[in-house]
């Protein structure tokens, strides 16, 4: 058995980055309802969190994955799984494009604590000001 120890923060936002995640109760319920599908595909999401319109989530890889095919699970199964219980009342999409960097062991605890407090980032900070937080954060900025 291989020993792979990759984790990837990923960042996708709501089509149009609508805030149709409007509620603290229907986020978590999102957010339950992503890590629990995603045990029984095999992926390790270490933490999960986000804020009206868009999510973070660290994951850790599998021998098999690869970020595309990740995002496609985690964003197609979230959006028709949310569309089926009709949780929002406009239809849910999510946007095509994301967001994914590989996290160092020296970040992993800072990583999970940003996602952790994204209810309180996005008091005082936007969507585009948290990405260019994480551009730097990571070394891209």
């Amino acid at each position: 058995m291989p020993f792979i120890k990759i984790y990837v923060h990923f960042v996708w936002s709501t089509k149009n980055h609508k805030p149709l995640l409007n509620s603290y109760n229907l986020r978590n319920q999102v957010w339950t309802h992503i890590r629990e599908n995603t045990m029984n595909k095999s992926i390790f999401i270490d933490f999960i969190n986000g804020y009206h319109n868009h999510c973070h989530c660290l994951v850790s890889l599998g021998a098999e994955q690869t970020i595309s095919n990740i995002m496609k699970l985690l964003k197609g199964e979230s959006s028709f799984w949310i569309n089926k219980n009709k949780l929002c009342k406009d239809k849910f999409e999510w946007q095509n494009e994301y967001f994914a960097v590989s996290v160092s062991d020296t970040l992993i605890a800072r990583a999970r604590n940003y996602i952790k407090k994204q209810e309180e980032h996005h008091k005082v900070r936007t969507f585009q000001e948290e990405y260019d937080e994480l551009m730097r954060i990571y070394g891209f900025g």
